[in-house]
């Protein structure tokens, strides 16, 4: 163990035992990456020291694992494992850690946006996705850590030496002389940076040289990393063992993520072997692509004001373009991967019901569902009665227009059922009967 390890070590003990004389729990975010994984492997080697020095430990250690619903799927499978053997060694070995997986609400999801609601897909000058995926998920769990102790300290891993903006983030708001500085946007709510002066090489030397504490193979982590390595970057391994290749320093993120320009470590795993994620990252270039694409945009934005360019949100047609490429897909990737789910069932629901409050009636998500799985979906004797209050009303109206409409404003209906709200109901049916004048 070198010194400056020890030191954070002893530094975390410390600021654990003696420098904060409250119980306010401690939040660790861990993505499960190489950066969370070290700093957690330290705060759990000065835990077991403090029994040691204690007896006992005084406060409640949070690990929050922010899922997005679309990560990468090779980082999604490895923190799942850890997360269970987290779970499993905090019990064995007393330890005052509890896991908890954040996700997004279901009308924040990425599939309810993009394919539901029609939102383009995110770029630098319009990111909606990071607030919605990955902020308001972790901050309402904060809050409620705050409603319940009053404060609360979140442990970042983040290091000055990862970037030149990471470097002027965290300077920006240390206060000199003092571990925890104030959250920029959270009351009550404090961050401290344990590892922020680790190198990348000394992130290496621990995952490679120190056993991980709750039971998981760090080589396995070292691996993800050297198969997402991109071919222009190789890092030091001097510090291990020559048996080692290169670990690289890829960033993992959602497989969708239309913000960076191409996504390398997609690329260098497909180049590595991972053959079977050739189609996400086809699927995630031409959305890439046709972001600017005219003639699949409406003229307006939700709320019905005009479009810088004419370039608002989705038309119909393009979202359920993007819905049946994406089931095309996941019925591939299944045949491989079962378990794999790239859209939950709730979000498909979801998107139905948000064509109906856009008004569109010519497409169908079970109808795309069905043409692509080759099924027809069972609704049971619900079907039967949809089939025969079709026919009823095809009897009584004189002319199909009339049937359309009535049968748009049904839709309408049971569309603000199904969300729990029926504000903007009347509006809508309005609405609606005004285009069909038109």
């Amino acid at each position: 163990m070198t010194k400056r390890i020890r030191h954070i070590i002893d530094e975390i003990i410390d600021q654990y035992l003696y420098a904060d004389e409250t119980n306010r729990p401690w939040i660790i975010g861990f993505s499960g990456g190489k950066d969370s994984t070290v700093m957690l492997q330290l705060v759990w080697k000065a835990i077991e020291e403090i029994k040691q020095i204690a007896g006992i430990t005084g406060r409640d250690i949070h690990i929050v694992c922010n899922d997005t619903l679309v990560e990468n799927p090779i980082i999604s499978n490895y923190v799942d494992k850890v997360l269970d053997k987290i779970k499993l060694a905090a019990v064995k070995q007393d330890m005052p850690i509890y896991v908890h997986k954040t996700t997004p609400r279901l009308e924040d999801s990425w599939w309810v946006n993009l394919i539901g609601r029609g939102y383009p897909v995110p770029n630098n000058s319009f990111r909606w996705c990071t607030e919605k995926l990955k902020v308001k998920p972790t901050q309402r769990f904060i809050t409620e850590q705050i409603d319940i102790n009053g404060e609360a300290i979140i442990l970042i891993g983040t290091r000055t030496a990862e970037s030149a903006t990471r470097a002027k983030t965290i300077k920006k708001h240390e206060i000199r002389g003092k571990r925890l500085t104030k959250h920029p946007n959270l009351a009550n709510t404090f961050l401290y940076s344990p590892i922020k002066n680790l190198t990348l090489e000394e992130i290496w030397y621990i995952i490679n040289t120190m056993k991980s504490p709750w039971g998981s193979d760090n080589s396995e982590l070292f691996q993800i990393y050297a198969n997402a390595s991109a071919d222009d970057y190789e890092c030091p391994t001097m510090v291990t063992n020559k048996n080692h290749s290169s670990c690289g320093q890829s960033r993992f993120g959602c497989w969708t993520c239309t913000v960076v320009k191409k996504d390398k470590s997609m690329s260098a795993l497909i180049r590595n072997g991972f053959n079977w994620l050739s189609p996400l990252l086809k699927f995630r270039d031409q959305l890439v692509e046709e972001r600017q694409e005219i003639k699949y945009r409406l003229p307006y934005m939700r709320n019905g004001k005009p479009a810088l360019n004419g370039m608002g949100t989705y038309t119909p047609q393009y979202r359920n373009i993007i819905l049946k490429r994406l089931l095309t897909i996941q019925k591939e990737i299944q045949k491989i991967n079962p378990k794999i789910e790239l859209i939950s069932n709730q979000e498909l629901v979801a998107i139905q019901v948000i064509w109906y409050r856009d008004f569109i009636f010519d497409f169908k998500v079970s109808k795309t569902y069905n043409s692509v799985y080759n099924k027809t979906i069972d609704m049971g004797n619900q079907d039967e009665n949809i089939r025969k209050e079709e026919e009823l009303l095809r009897k009584v109206c004189e002319e199909d227009g009339d049937f359309e409409l009535i049968q748009d404003h049904l839709s309408l209906l049971k569309s603000k059922a199904l969300l729990s709200r029926k504000r903007g109901l009347k509006a809508d049916l309005e609405k609606r009967i005004e285009l069909l004048m038109q």
